[in-house]
């Protein structure tokens, strides 16, 4: 039977309303028989364009969420807030300016060794993954960030990732260096593969808030 778009429409609004988590375009066409959706994901954007919610794409996913203008109306005190050390930050900024990258590649951007605590606890906040293993003597495991870590930040694809001067603005750099930073974002290839090393550096305790402003 063929889908009128009006109903392909509705259907596809629905499914994205109902799901718990945002959905890819394959995802949403499986849900609806193998139904075409790209074109009606595209219609629904603009019809709640500029309305108090809004349909976005983040890392090839699909949901809808609270317009950036209204977010503080929704905005609710939590006393589980979540920080991250200051290791724990420059980790995530090296691996999404440089991922897929090593736990050598981030310790020779560093220039210090990283615990394996640090990794675990920006997996534990879904914000970085195992990509894999890189094809070279002892194949190191790579880490790569998620579409979680999109859309915390609102970032479409990593393509959006902020510059320098951005992140100063922005406040993001105090405490953490600007050279660290200026390292991590400085384009070109991450210093070349060693072995990783086995390591249990005690962390940087000073803490950046990276709580998410609303709830979405």
């Amino acid at each position: 039977m063929t889908q009128s778009m009006d109903d392909l429409l509705r259907a596809v609004e629905a499914t994205l309303f109902a799901a718990e988590q945002p959905l890819t375009v394959e995802q949403i066409s499986n849900h609806l028989g193998q139904a075409e959706v790209r074109s009606a994901l595209v219609q629904l954007q603009a019809h709640y364009q500029g309305r108090g919610v809004l349909l976005v794409e983040r890392g090839k996913r699909w949901h809808f969420e609270t317009a950036p203008d209204l977010a503080h109306l929704l905005r609710r005190e939590k006393e589980d807030v979540r920080r991250l050390s200051r290791a724990a930050t420059e980790v995530l900024a090296i691996v999404a300016y440089h991922e897929p990258v090593s736990r050598a590649e981030i310790e020779a951007i560093r220039g210090v060794q990283t615990a394996k605590g640090t990794l675990d606890v920006l997996m534990e906040a879904g914000w970085v993954r195992v990509a894999g293993r890189r094809e070279v003597p002892g194949r190191p495991v790579i880490y790569a960030t998620t579409p979680d870590f999109l859309a915390h930040f609102g970032l479409g694809s990593l393509r959006e990732l902020p510059g320098l001067e951005e992140l100063r603005a922005a406040g993001l750099l105090d405490p953490v260096d600007d050279e660290m930073i200026e390292t991590a974002l400085r384009p070109g290839k991450v210093p070349g593969e060693d072995e990783e090393a086995a390591a249990d550096a005690a962390e940087d305790c000073d803490d950046v808030d990276l709580s998410p402003e609303d709830d979405r």
